[in-house]
């Protein structure tokens, strides 16, 4: 451990530690008791997806993405995270056909591209863009790609400064393979996903119920995952807002000819996308973290983060826990603030291209075959086995989780922490080798019966948890109002979509 990481530690006052808040936005299919994809609106009892607090859709009408408040603490995270899914559960249950929510990353049975509902958000113009720019994204990169769901850890500590928030974002590119590994939960998959696309999974068994990899851990983060060619051409440096901004404002401004010929609109005066360059708008680059800064109605994320800075990051590599009812525990949010504290005060030299590549092939080597023994990594141009460098990463953490545990009492992120380290010596323990081990022992190798059975596991589970009159009138009040809040934003518009189109894309909007 470095003098700089234990200057930090040992400053590390009670009170700023206090001041840590973390949320969660989980995204998860709409699916029907036979695994198909449930192709129903967006239930009206969740009410309205575009201004809804908790509950709104990502990429497809189909897929619910539940959101906490910012939290003081991990339990209190954790308690509104199963509070909001057990309203929704209900909903589905009591309204839907008995669907459920899907509880792996990798998707449920899914229909043809075109046939995957686009997310809905009503007749204002910011609800519309939102479904021109997912209509792009599937010209883009197609349907399905979008249609994997994930959590997104959104995490924040008082004082820090966009500098130091860079620093985090290198070191925890540098680091993320250590939560591919720990916490990966998608080694398999449904054939349906890759119909039709080159790949080189296996089967497993007959290959028709299940394709995987022996020893990945996230194909969501592999190269079948979130993954554009595209985007490949951007080198975003992380060595500080400016450039990181001047980036991703070229990525925003520079026409690109293949999204040129897809077109803004097509004969029929139909929106296509947003616009023809790169990104149609800063949602759509792709990374594991990314600095955030909460906008302001109508405002350009980027013109945010460079007139006020970054507020907060957001880790974007988090599967879904297929064994846990909400997709993720409180052990494994510890282990994300303890390795986040740990990439904030570790030395973070600039980033280079080199090891910006490098970075790359260590996350597709790690997402693909992260549990093969003996796999090497490399650091610094050097190759180094991958649990050598987990286990010094995660040793590096030991007393950052003692300082958290001193500020809160107990053991928690310690014993969590520990738990975490021995995975290094038992790959056998992951998330993704249990799938594997359970997919093929109990469901025979079938991937959709697998996750079935847990997506009803987890429905039955949150459906027995105790439920107040008072919370089901809380969220039903929520879902009304979000109701009126969508047809007050409709009835203000004062301008034609294409006129509020132009504005919202136009360079002068990005600050």
């Amino acid at each position: 451990m470095t003098n700089t990481l234990q200057q930090h530690i040992a400053a590390l006052s009670k009170e700023r530690l206090a001041g840590m808040r973390r949320g969660i936005e989980k995204e998860g299919l709409r699916a029907l008791p036979t695994g198909a994809l449930a192709l129903t609106p967006h239930p009206m009892g969740l009410g309205s997806a575009l201004t809804h607090p908790h509950i709104t859709t990502d990429y497809s009408e189909s897929q619910l993405e539940l959101i906490t408040g910012v939290q003081p603490t991990v339990q209190a995270c954790l308690d509104e995270l199963v509070e909001v899914h057990q309203f929704v559960h209900r909903e589905l249950t009591s309204r839907c056909n008995d669907e459920t929510l899907w509880v792996s990353s990798m998707p449920c049975v899914l229909p043809t591209d075109e046939t995957i509902p686009l997310g809905r958000y009503g007749l204002s113009n910011s609800g519309r863009s939102k479904s021109v720019y997912r209509m792009g994204l599937g010209h883009r990169y197609g349907r399905r790609m979008q249609t994997i769901s994930g959590i997104h850890y959104n995490w924040s500590l008082p004082g820090v400064t966009s500098e130091e928030y860079f620093g985090l974002i290198r070191n925890f590119r540098r680091h993320a393979f250590v939560l591919l590994y720990l916490f990966g939960a998608s080694p398999a998959l449904c054939p349906s996903f890759v119909e039709g696309r080159e790949h080189a999974l296996k089967p497993l068994g007959d290959g028709k119920r299940a394709l995987y990899l022996p020893h990945a851990t996230s194909l969501r983060m592999g190269r079948l995952g979130y993954q554009s060619d595209a985007q490949a051409t951007l080198a975003v440096s992380y060595n500080g807002l400016e450039g990181y901004a001047d980036s991703l404002h070229e990525a925003l401004t520079r026409p690109y000819p293949a999204y040129e010929q897809i077109g803004i609109r097509n004969p029929g005066g139909e929106y296509n996308q947003l616009g023809t360059s790169l990104l149609q708008i800063e949602n759509e680059f792709y990374g594991t973290i990314r600095p955030k800064r909460t906008t302001q109605s109508g405002e350009r994320p980027l013109h945010a983060l460079r007139e006020r800075g970054v507020e907060y990051v957001e880790v974007r590599l988090m599967d879904l826990d297929p064994f846990e009812s909400v997709g993720i525990n409180a052990d494994t949010m510890r282990v994300l603030d303890v390795f986040l504290l740990h990439c904030l005060y570790s030395d973070s030299p600039p980033d280079t291209p080199e090891e910006i590549a490098q970075l790359k092939n260590n996350q597709h080597m790690t997402a693909e075959r992260g549990r093969e023994p003996g796999l090497q990594l490399v650091k610094n141009g050097q190759n180094i086995a991958l649990t050598d460098w987990g286990r010094q990463v995660l040793q590096e953490c030991l007393p950052i989780a003692a300082a958290l545990d001193a500020a809160e009492g107990g053991d928690a992120h310690a014993k969590a922490l520990q738990a975490a380290l021995g995975l290094f010596d038992a790959p056998d323990s992951t998330p993704s080798a249990h799938v594997l081990r359970e997919l093929t022992a109990q469901y025979d190798g079938n991937f959709i019966a697998f996750t079935a059975a847990h997506s009803q596991a987890a429905r039955d589970q949150l459906m027995n948890r105790p439920w107040t009159q008072e919370q089901q009138q809380r969220y039903v009040a929520m879902s009304d109002k979000s109701v009126a809040a969508q047809r007050a934003i409709e009835d203000a518009d004062d301008m034609p979509f294409e006129a509020w189109r132009e504005r919202y894309m136009s360079v002068e909007q990005l600050g």
